[in-house]
């Protein structure tokens, strides 16, 4: 048993996304690795509500309180991840994984192909996590054109494009 649970995002939960944003994106400037490479600003709270709005957003609470989340947008009848964060003070418990999985499941009952999303390549809790829940990466971004733009946004904010990569998840793989 979990002490930790899912629901549908609600518009109320969008100045947590930001918080838990801010929090776990500490991770990523701790990472030697990524040492004098800038880490974009969270989103907002206002931009996480137009995405919350849309409905294929999911919250993760724990006590009541949000810990957790994943905000998406549909892009065609594919579904893009903007963002995946756990509240570093939670993570550990498998609420990433089950937000992922959850996302998987209520992205194919809404007629979704796949979930798409844009990372770094090397860092454990990017590709290589996704790549646990069965994403790989695109190689090909024909028919994929927010993958390109994503990416190249990444880049313009400092990135670098080496490092980073988009991914795919395509929901035809999932178990019944």
């Amino acid at each position: 048993m979990s002490d930790w649970s899912l629901r549908l995002a609600r518009r109320e939960d969008a100045e947590s996304f930001h918080a838990v944003e801010d929090d776990a994106a500490s991770l990523l400037r701790e990472e030697p690795s990524l040492t004098g490479i800038p880490v974009p600003p969270s989103t907002s709270a206002a931009e996480y509500r137009a995405m919350i709005a849309k409905g294929y957003c999911l919250t993760a609470t724990a006590d009541s309180e949000v810990v957790g989340f994943a905000a998406c947008g549909p892009v065609g009848r594919e579904l893009h991840l903007n963002e995946i964060s756990v509240a570093r003070s939670q993570q550990g418990k498998g609420i990433g994984a089950g937000l992922l999985e959850a996302l998987a499941v209520d992205a194919r009952n809404n007629g979704f192909h796949a979930i798409t999303l844009n990372t770094y390549r090397d860092i454990p809790w990017n590709a290589p996590f996704y790549a646990r829940h069965g994403f790989v990466e695109v190689e090909n971004f024909e028919g994929r054109t927010h993958l390109a733009e994503s990416l190249e946004a990444a880049v313009a904010l400092g990135m670098p494009r080496e490092r980073r990569c988009a991914m795919i998840r395509f929901l035809d793989q999932l178990s019944a």
